[in-house]
């Protein structure tokens, strides 16, 4: 069922086209739900839309050899995904899943990818956003490659804090089992780090928030390593 152009207009990437681009464009799109755990994008085959998450979270994720999921990153409402392989008409790197029940609108590769392609703040846009995720799983597999559990989640909420408008505060933090992902560790390993983080005064819960100390969350991470 298509959508309302206006509806394309909340993000920031479809604000860069015309209205005319963008009638043309809702015409052709749709929303879809999706639950909890659910794989919304998978890597077997070339991703037929440029995805917009409207609600919800969800979590970018690979496979080691031996079959356990890492993640790469996360897709927070507003942003978008599933770009790489509407430029290029292969694969998808990477599989996407719902974190939590989560909506979003797919506009259709055919429609879009040469709408980009003559328009160039798109294709800035893009790029930038590409370089940014290539810089942010560059640091990824440096946290991966830290021996210390207690460090490397450590140096993850570092990570996480500096992506923040207040690196105080990790708004809407991930789960437990969401870090455990990102780390390569199990769930209880994470809560028990958790626990100590707490215990120090590092962490604090705040609803779905975390406040971060970084000083002290610094100072853990740098003693975890001795």
């Amino acid at each position: 069922m298509a959508v309302h152009p206006s509806l394309l207009q909340q993000f920031a990437l479809m604000r860069l086209f015309s209205a005319d681009s963008l009638a043309q464009l809702a015409a052709h799109s749709s929303t879809h739900a999706f639950a909890k755990r659910e794989v919304v994008l998978a890597k077997e085959n070339p991703s037929p839309s440029l995805m917009f998450l409207l609600e919800g979270r969800l979590q970018a994720i690979d496979f080691t050899l031996d079959g356990r999921e890492v993640g790469l990153h996360f897709i927070e409402e507003g942003q978008y995904f599933g770009e790489i392989s509407v430029l290029d008409g292969l694969p998808s790197s990477e599989v996407v899943i719902a974190n939590k029940k989560s909506q979003v609108v797919r506009v259709p590769a055919r429609e879009v990818r040469g709408l980009i392609f003559a328009n160039p703040p798109a294709i800035e846009a893009i790029t930038s956003g590409l370089t940014e995720r290539i810089r942010a799983q560059a640091h990824q597999r440096q946290i991966l490659g830290i021996i210390s559990p207690l460090q490397r989640i450590c140096a993850l909420l570092q990570n996480l804090s500096k992506d923040g408008k207040n690196p105080e505060v990790i708004a809407n933090a991930p789960t437990h089992q969401e870090i455990a992902i990102m780390v390569n560790l199990t769930r209880e390993t994470v809560t028990r780090a958790f626990q100590v983080l707490q215990s120090q005064g590092a962490l604090a819960r705040d609803g779905d928030d975390l406040k971060v100390d970084t000083g002290k969350l610094k100072q853990l991470a740098e003693k975890s390593s001795d």
